[in-house]
C-alpha cells in the first residue's frame, strides 16, 4: 500500500503533538475556530504518526526514515 517515509523521531513528535492538540480540544481548553483547528490538526498528525506515511513527504520526495522508501 503506502511505503513508510517517516522516521521514529518524526513519528514520535507527531504523535505527541497530536495527542496534546486533541487533549486541549477535548478538555475544552481551546474552543471555537481554534478548537476545530486543534481537532483537525491533531487527528491528522496522529494518523500520519500511526501510519508512518505523510502524503506531502511523498509529493516532495522527503524521507526521514533513513532508508529509501
Amino acid at each position: 500500500m503506502f511505503k513508510n517515509n517517516m522516521g521514529a523521531i518524526d513519528r514520535a513528535i507527531r504523535a505527541i503533538v497530536g495527542i496534546i492538540l486533541l487533549a486541549l480540544y477535548f478538555m475544552g481548553t481551546v474552543a471555537g475556530v481554534w478548537g476545530w483547528a486543534a481537532l483537525i490538526v491533531g487527528v491528522v498528525l496522529l494518523a500520519t504518526a500511526i501510519l508512518g506515511w505523510c502524503p506531502p513527504y511523498s509529493l516532495l520526495g522527503i524521507n526521514t526514515g533513513g532508508k529509501k522508501a
